[in-house]
């Protein structure tokens, strides 16, 4: 009795952390993806992450843009390579 209890509770477990990981996925691929349009970024930004990045402030242009966008570590290091 208690084997069989363990079984179905174990399957009953395994169950439920199949379908919360599909669930996150699910939310994860919905997600907007960052846009990389300087449109959607204030000239002002524009302008500051320019500076940074040409006296070699790299790092410093990405953490800029990532607190004023919120977007990913990943899109604000291509945004930041990208401006000119």
């Amino acid at each position: 009795m208690t084997d069989t209890l363990s079984i179905i509770l174990l399957t009953v477990l395994f169950a439920v952390l199949v379908i919360g990981l599909i669930l996150l996925a699910v939310r994860l691929a919905q997600r907007p993806r960052n846009a990389l349009l300087g449109s959607t970024l204030s000239p002002e930004l524009v302008e500051q992450v320019r500076e940074l990045k040409t006296t070699g402030q790299f790092d410093q242009a990405v953490f800029m843009v990532r607190g004023e966008t919120g977007m990913s570590h990943r899109a604000a290091s291509r945004f930041v390579k990208k401006i000119h």
